[in-house]
């Protein structure tokens, strides 16, 4: 396979994602770096608030804000439409990056004039990425349902960051279905002990055990879960010190119930030294309903820690043997695997070599964009 460097120089490649505040905006900026490097000329359209964040210019990218929000909204969407027929209509190619992204993506551009490219040849190639899948019922689900049938039907070719997600599209009927690559962003070496001191004296932790969790405190997460357990660890004869990095919509419920229960819990809030807590850690866990290629699981493998981790989504492709697995929203069995990695200091140095050899095959940046400029290349000039 080619690095993808040759063939894409002076391509036009637009990127449109939705409101973001963490991994799908770091993807999508990391992309756009990686595709100016090889001499693409990258646009990117999305939320104000992303550009911000993410410093999509800075990369070498042009910006232009479409208001695509995180929940349907019929007028706001249709402006998008219209905004996005006239800013798209140039693209040789355009990927979008979430499902309602895909979806108002694919109906702006049923109807857009084709670039000199493709004259002649059929219109623009689309390629959607699917970051997450839909966890929520009733009417939401059957909304995210129309709107995978439009991605399925209507996109090039259509990523999943996992094999639930690709075998959704297959069972819809997509064109054409791969598997998305999204790395975390590469974070420095490991720090060493000091470091893991350091955090454990800020923590006040002493020799206790310390259970570190690090994601958004939203719904996706099981948080309520972590707690559940948390009460069982409270009644060990050593009582671990679960902290919880991160910050969210469900910070005020999950600290009122911290209170009222006095759990062994603490809320960090958004952390800049994630690699330094999770070098603190004596056990990582990772409580969620649903992940793709979730970045704090990388780089708890990167940290080489024991991990506990629910088996969903792509979480159990990517740990491989690196991890205790548990289902979903099962405190008590979250309770046993996080005790038997404590319990067992054996198991505890095996989880740790296995999380960090893991690692080293994890993909990177570069391979990412390598894959995606080679998708691109197809597309244009097939």
């Amino acid at each position: 396979m080619e690095d993808g460097s040759e063939g894409l120089a002076g391509t036009r490649v637009a990127l449109v994602l939705g409101t973001s505040a963490g991994g799908v905006g770091r993807h999508v900026r990391s992309v756009a770096a990686g595709l100016v490097e090889r001499g693409a000329r990258v646009a990117v359209f999305g939320p104000a608030a992303t550009e911000e964040l993410f410093g999509f210019s800075e990369a070498g990218a042009r910006f232009a804000e479409v208001d695509l929000a995180d929940r349907p909204r019929p007028l706001s969407d249709a402006r998008a439409v219209r905004r996005l027929r006239g800013l798209l209509r140039d693209a040789d190619v355009v990927h979008a990056h979430g499902l309602r992204a895909g979806a108002l993506t694919v109906a702006s551009c049923a109807h857009v004039a084709t670039g000199p490219l493709h004259m002649g040849r059929g219109p623009v190639p689309i390629v959607v990425t699917l970051h997450n899948a839909v966890i929520a019922g009733g009417r939401t689900a059957a909304i995210y349902g129309a709107l995978e049938r439009v991605v399925a039907r209507g996109a090039s070719v259509v990523l999943g960051v996992s094999p639930d997600l690709e075998e959704r599209m297959e069972a819809l009927g997509a064109r054409r279905v791969g598997h998305a690559l999204v790395p975390a962003p590469a974070r420095g070496p490991v720090p060493g002990p000091e470091a893991r001191e350091g955090v454990r004296t800020e923590l006040g932790v002493g020799e206790r055990p310390l259970i570190v969790t690090v994601g958004r405190l939203a719904d996706q997460k099981g948080l309520p879960t972590l707690l559940d357990a948390s009460a069982g660890w409270a009644r060990r004869a050593d009582p671990p010190l679960v902290a919880i990095a991160g910050d969210g919509p469900l910070e005020d419920s999950l600290r009122a119930r911290i209170d009222a229960g006095k759990l062994p819990v603490r809320l960090l809030g958004r952390r800049s030294d994630v690699p330094a807590l999770l070098a603190a850690a004596d056990v990582a866990v990772v409580p969620s309903v649903w992940e793709g290629q979730p970045l704090a699981v990388q780089e708890i493998l990167r940290a080489g820690r024991p991990l506990v981790a629910t088996r969903v989504g792509g979480i159990p492709g990517m740990v491989g043997d690196a991890a205790l697995l548990v289902p979903v929203d099962d405190a008590p069995a979250l309770e046993e695997a996080v005790g038997r990695v404590l319990d067992d200091p054996a198991l505890a140095v095996r989880l740790g070599a296995a999380a960090a050899q893991r690692a080293t095959v994890l993909p990177t940046e570069d391979d990412a964009v390598a894959q995606l400029a080679d998708l691109y290349r197809e597309l244009v000039r097939p």
